[in-house]
């Protein structure tokens, strides 16, 4: 057992995936054996959890997932702990091994009782053991209907002033998408993809594998510390992975020969001016080409959409403004888009069949959304071997795939996976573990970053950092992940009870 910490990269194993090694281990192991595995690392766990715990609650399901729970309670119940199990299955109707477990939990005298303890305090344990892997939130998936014990489970586990041990999953949550099943959701006013306030006193232990919907969507808040137990199990021998989750990079040294002509020429074409709809985001831009300055480049160019109003950024002399018919694009990586409004759409067709390396943001997106030449002109840049890289948040990949947000939220590796394969380029969309897609290989998921990320211009700022990388000689893939891991990482690492600005995020991308 070991906890996941992003500083190395891990395969991710859908529903489909997971199910496919557990009945080949199963096959190859004396019945009741996974389940028996399964509790013993549940109870492990909670005892370097909790370990003056005078009290552990198990909300048991009527399934595997509650079987794991019982075999937890007898080990739990042997330690000479007070364990209380509250079960939702028939003897009648269980399945064999959750049936087993239920006998050797009643064999060790566990307490069993139709409702939570009352009092339980922050040196408690909950167990969340109800409904594991299975649970679907999509549209086509029948509304599941708790009853009345179960929604009283999920209430007082979402509720608890004790810490949650979910057990493979939090209960309701789609191990493929990190959503809600609609009529599982928390009862949190928002919608049915929203997720439970974060809390350090949330873990989830990850059984056999790790699934994508505890690192992406709403599953990061939800499942809190996230823990694997393989459970003796070699899962590749099974099933390939449906996803990565991503690990950082190691920054190679600076050759000491090495100059700036080394590291590459970023330009960030953006920032319209107040004339056009009295307006101005030349901010956005300043902020992209502060990041791909801070990220590494060579040099970093600004050419300003505002008709040439600003002529130097004196808190950044470094960066070179230029007019954009005096870039020569076919030698630099561009990045474009960021506050460009819209007049990006003046030079999206330069800038798109021209660009040696391309990076597409915000309203050059929103452009090519609604300009089927431009879509067929980025198409064509992948058909040619030109580099390119489009970072939507949910709204703009929802523009580009002609969907609604809530149908890209609802499964965020499907939605970056088509936006990768419809315009032949890598694509990372943003949010909540953000997804980098590439049409040849399955998602990655971005460990890192936090809430301090929610504020204007951080995404500027991530475009700067791919346009960076990629300037540097780095794969579009290998530059989207690099940026994503290290824009997040340093949101993790940002001084507690300091405001995160995005100006002061960019100054750090190279600390």
């Amino acid at each position: 057992m070991h906890r996941i910490a992003p500083h190395q990269p891990h395969p991710l194993f859908n529903t489909a995936a997971t199910r496919a090694i557990e009945h080949a281990a199963a096959a190859a192991l004396p019945p009741h054996t996974l389940m028996q595995r399964a509790g013993l690392a549940v109870a492990r766990l909670a005892r370097a959890l909790a370990p003056h715990a005078r009290t552990v609650w198990i909300a048991c399901g009527p399934g595997n997932n509650g079987g794991d729970g019982l075999e937890a309670a007898a080990h739990l119940q042997s330690d000479g702990r007070q364990v209380v199990v509250t079960w939702l299955g028939e003897p009648a109707r269980c399945p064999a091994d959750a049936l087993a477990s239920w006998r050797r939990a009643q064999s060790a005298g566990v307490l069993w009782a139709d409702s939570p303890p009352e009092h339980l305090t922050a040196a408690d344990l909950c167990i969340d053991a109800l409904l594991g892997i299975g649970i679907s939130s999509r549209p086509s998936a029948p509304i599941r209907v708790p009853d009345d014990r179960l929604r009283a489970c999920l209430q007082a586990l979402r509720h608890s002033a004790a810490p949650v041990l979910a057990v493979d999953l939090p209960s309701g949550l789609d191990a493929d998408t990190g959503q809600f099943a609609s009529g599982l959701a928390p009862d949190t006013g928002h919608p049915a993809h929203a997720c439970p306030s974060p809390t350090p006193a949330r873990h989830t232990l990850s059984l056999l594998t790790l699934k994508p919907g505890l690192f992406t969507a709403a599953g990061r808040d939800a499942a809190g510390q996230v823990w694997l137990d393989e459970l003796g199990v070699a899962a590749h021998h099974a099933a390939p992975p449906s996803a990565w989750l991503t690990g950082p990079a190691l920054a190679a040294p600076r050759a000491h020969a090495s100059h700036k002509g080394s590291y590459g020429d970023v330009a960030v074409v953006g920032g319209q001016g107040l004339g056009e709809r009295g307006m101005g985001m030349a901010g956005a831009a300043l902020l992209a080409a502060s990041a791909a300055l801070h990220a590494g480049a060579g040099r970093v160019l600004v050419a300003l959409l505002d008709d040439g109003y600003l002529q130097l950024d004196v808190q950044q002399p470094e960066l070179m403004l230029r007019r954009f018919e005096a870039l020569e694009l076919e030698k630099l990586t561009v990045v474009c888009g960021c506050g460009g409004g819209q007049a990006v759409g003046r030079v999206l067709t330069e800038v798109i069949t021209r660009a040696a390396r391309l990076v597409l943001d915000a309203d050059a997106l929103n452009a090519i959304a609604s300009n089927a030449a431009l879509h067929a002109l980025v198409v064509a840049r992948g058909q040619h071997g030109q580099p390119t890289v489009l970072t939507p948040h949910p709204l703009e990949a929802a523009r580009l795939l002609g969907l609604s947000t809530a149908e890209v939220q609802a499964d965020r590796l499907a939605a970056a996976h088509q936006l990768a394969a419809q315009f032949n380029c890598v694509a990372v969309l943003k949010g909540s573990g953000t997804v980098v897609a590439d049409v040849a290989r399955v998602p990655a998921i971005n460990p890192t970053g936090n809430g301090r990320l929610a504020t204007a211009g951080t995404g500027d700022v991530l475009a700067g950092i791919v346009g960076a990388c990629l300037a540097a000689g780095a794969s579009p893939l290998r530059a989207a992940s690099e940026a994503a891991y290290r824009h997040g990482q340093v949101a993790d690492e940002w001084p507690a009870g300091q405001a995160l600005t995005a100006s002061a995020l960019a100054r750090r991308v190279g600390g």
